[in-house]
């Protein structure tokens, strides 16, 4: 009797992104994944020692994708931006996979070029060096917890999603002045957290780098050349 396939690592991991594109990080388990894949879960653990070493290296195969070509451009904020932006759209294609990584994080290859580059790009921007793993960590957090809330949003059917949107202008716009005074003086202006997504990404992480770009404060001149003071004829 022929025995089971045998299975690769890169065949287990599209099996399990394609499960995740369907299903969340809670649901998932390793015994569903070699249910699909007709195998038993023994075989799957000879490849992962666990479910979470098995989420992140789907979570580090979309950092890796994203990183596969991309060229920083621009000064040190600019690229933090630009990078920011490529994860974001990254994980937008795929965004049960965003909250795979912003709980259990990567440390495989895509997860290092991430670091790598935000690193480069803090280390261009003049800060001491002591300063820059902190900095490093809070733009990190900053950049999981933007994409793995959009992506929360993003995954919503369209119904409930209206639905919500309904429910806050009832909400708001219903406000009792006495009891929320400000809420009802702004109420025809605060918008929805479903509502322009990609401007309050970048606002909140421009102004986190503007925070860095203050600490340096201003780059000092370059000292002009020694110039000659005598009159004489050439």
């Amino acid at each position: 009797m022929a025995g089971r396939r045998r299975w690769t690592t890169d065949e287990i991991l599209d099996a399990a992104a394609e499960l995740l594109r369907t299903s969340d990080a809670e649901s998932f388990s390793v015994r569903r994944l070699a249910a699909t894949l007709g195998t038993d879960s023994s075989s799957l653990y000879r490849h992962f020692r666990s479910k979470t070493e098995l989420l992140r290296a789907v979570a580090d195969r979309v950092l890796l994708a994203a990183m596969d070509d991309f060229r920083p451009q621009g000064d040190w904020k600019q690229r933090i931006t630009g990078l920011a932006l490529r994860l974001r759209e990254a994980f937008g294609q795929q965004p049960q996979l965003a909250s795979v990584w912003g709980r259990y994080a990567s440390s495989g290859a895509g997860s290092r070029l991430v670091m790598e580059e935000v690193l480069q790009a803090l280390r261009a921007s003049g800060l001491p060096e002591a300063e820059i793993p902190g900095r490093y960590h809070r733009i990190a957090i900053l950049i999981a917890a933007l994409i793995s809330s959009e992506a929360g949003v993003s995954t919503v059917a369209s119904d409930e999603f209206e639905q919500g949107m309904e429910l806050f202008r009832v909400a708001v716009l219903g406000a009792d002045p006495e009891r929320f005074p400000a809420l009802a003086h702004f109420a025809r202006d605060v918008r929805p957290l479903g509502v322009d997504r990609r401007a309050a990404f970048e606002d909140i992480l421009a102004a986190q780098l503007a925070h860095i770009e203050g600490a340096v404060g201003p780059v000092a001149p370059a000292p002009e050349r020694n110039r000659p003071t005598g009159t004489g004829s050439r």
